[in-house]
C-alpha cells in the first residue's frame, strides 16, 4: 500500500509551517468564528497585514503569541 501525499509528514515544511494565514484559516486553527479573530485584529489585539488584492493575512508568529498570553 503506498503512502498517501496527504500526510503531514510527507507535505514540504512551507506547508506545515506556513508564515501566515487568512483570518479564516486563523479562525479554524484557534477553534473561533471567523468575526472573533476580525475583532480581535479591529481592536488592535492582533496584528494582521495586507496581502495582494488587500486580503488579510495573520502571521503565525502573532497566533502563536496570542496563545502563550
Amino acid at each position: 500500500m503506498e503512502p498517501s501525499t496527504s500526510s503531514p509528514s510527507l507535505q514540504p515544511a512551507a506547508e506545515r509551517e506556513r508564515l501566515a494565514y487568512s483570518v479564516q484559516e486563523a479562525a479554524d486553527l484557534l477553534g473561533v468564528d471567523y468575526f472573533s479573530v476580525y475583532r480581535l485584529i479591529q481592536r488592535g489585539k492582533l496584528r494582521a497585514c495586507r496581502a495582494l488584492r488587500g486580503k488579510l493575512l495573520v502571521p503565525r508568529t502573532e497566533l502563536l503569541r496570542l496563545l502563550k498570553g
